[in-house]
């Protein structure tokens, strides 16, 4: 099944937290939590999402080159400008059971600015 959902002006957390449940193929009685569900989900208007509080600029993202002492930062309001689409998926990835099933699932989310 395909779903289609607008981001516009709705929070990043909540919504992350339905796609997360639709990809794991929660919304149906066939749930099995050893499979891929078979719905894909299209967000369109990504560009578009809030965040509530003073996430915007608070928010940091954290990330370690491999080298000693190479953490790097990005504040959201800075990765959200650069691509807003990276936020959401990087937001919907964290939300997936961390196992082996989890790069499959992330792979049936479409994402359009």
């Amino acid at each position: 099944m395909h779903h289609i959902i607008d981001a516009k002006n709705k929070r990043l957390g909540r919504l992350a937290v339905t796609i997360a449940h639709i990809l794991q193929g929660k919304n149906k009685a066939s749930y099995q939590k050893n499979r891929v569900g078979d719905d894909t989900i299209l967000v369109t208007n990504a560009g578009q999402l809030t965040v509530s509080g003073g996430k915007e600029t608070k928010k940091i993202y954290y990330r370690h080159t491999g080298y000693m002492g190479h953490l790097r930062e990005t504040s959201y309001k800075s990765a959200f400008a650069k691509s807003p689409m990276e936020v959401l998926r990087v937001a919907v990835f964290n939300m997936l059971p961390k196992n082996w099933i989890r790069q499959d699932r992330l792979n049936k989310l479409k994402i359009e600015k």
